[in-house]
């Protein structure tokens, strides 16, 4: 990639003109690059600092190394869209998303890995956002760097629509905002809560239908903490059915049918389900969502709710 400096950019420091030349790469990568002799001027290694004029040729070689080294698994992978910037994915409850300690392997990233093995020249194999071990539903990979770099820009300013279905339990009146701060649990470091000191968190909900004893919602996400949805309705006291950590105790109701009794007992996953994405193209610049159906076991729960509600 090469470009030459024009007039307005003349005298300025080269890390803020490639900034302004190159928008589709962050900046702290144009800094590395800069350092490592991967961008010249002229053929010229500078300082991020030197100055740079206008007629002189800034070119880019970027020596793009595997950043982590993950394990390539034959894991299928259930795509609903792929080009040759992204890929969409319809990830099923149960499988993780990214490896951690103690887990190095089976996860979606090693699916991708698989799959696409220049994925393994990005961070986190070019994963956007996440989704939790038991939650299912669709999320967007990036497949090069320039992708990989807008679509986290989008993400941080909040231009990634992601939208949610979940039961939870306990009827609700109405729809509203939770807007409350998350943060690690003092106490249980595996769980995630409500804390004063935590980071900016905003999820939206409304009720699609509501059951004897549980609600039907829609919830869109603001925000993206770990956690978000499941620790924000626990904390409003309606925690989503099956949550093994936020949700306690499976309250089953008085008078149910025994078969919902019996399907509500053995639901042990959070009945939550990234329904909706919506992103801007990373190369198109045009709007592009996708939407899939709830997967069986919800839709399952929400017939038996249904026909014990009549």
């Amino acid at each position: 990639m090469d470009i030459n400096i024009p007039e307005h950019l003349d005298n300025k420091r080269l890390d803020q003109a490639v900034a302004e030349l190159f928008p589709e790469y962050s900046r702290g990568r144009l800094q590395i690059w800069i350092k490592t002799g991967q961008i010249t001027v002229d053929g010229k290694v500078l300082r991020p600092r030197d100055k740079i004029h206008t007629g002189q040729h800034v070119e880019i070689n970027p020596i793009i190394e595997p950043i982590e080294t993950w394990q390539a698994q034959p894991i299928p992978l259930n795509i609903i869209y792929e080009d040759k910037d992204i890929i969409v994915i319809n990830k099923p409850a149960g499988l993780v998303v990214h490896p951690a300690a103690g887990r190095s392997h089976s996860t979606m990233l090693n699916a991708l890995l698989h799959h696409a093995s220049e994925l393994a020249n990005l961070p986190r194999a070019g994963i956007i956002h996440r989704l939790d071990k038991d939650t299912s539903g669709l999320l967007v990979v990036a497949k090069n760097l320039k992708a990989h770099t807008k679509l986290v820009a989008e993400l941080q300013e909040r231009n990634i629509t992601r939208e949610y279905e979940a039961i939870v339990n306990g009827v609700m009146t109405a729809g509203g905002t939770i807007n409350a701060p998350i943060g690690r649990h003092p106490r249980n470091r595996k769980r995630m809560a409500v804390i004063t000191s935590g980071k900016s968190a905003i999820t939206h909900y409304r009720v699609i239908k509501r059951f004897r004893a549980h609600t039907h919602i829609k919830v869109i996400l603001e925000t993206g903490r770990t956690h978000q949805i499941r620790a924000h309705m626990a904390h409003i006291h309606y925690p989503i059915v099956g949550d093994q950590v936020y949700g306690g105790r499976q309250k089953v109701p008085k008078g149910i049918t025994e078969e919902l009794k019996q399907y509500l007992h053995n639901f042990k996953r959070q009945a939550l389900h990234a329904k909706h994405l919506g992103l801007i193209h990373p190369t198109t610049g045009k709007q592009i969502e996708w939407q899939i159906p709830l997967p069986e076991d919800m839709q399952q729960l929400l017939e038996l709710l249904n026909k014990d509600f009549k």
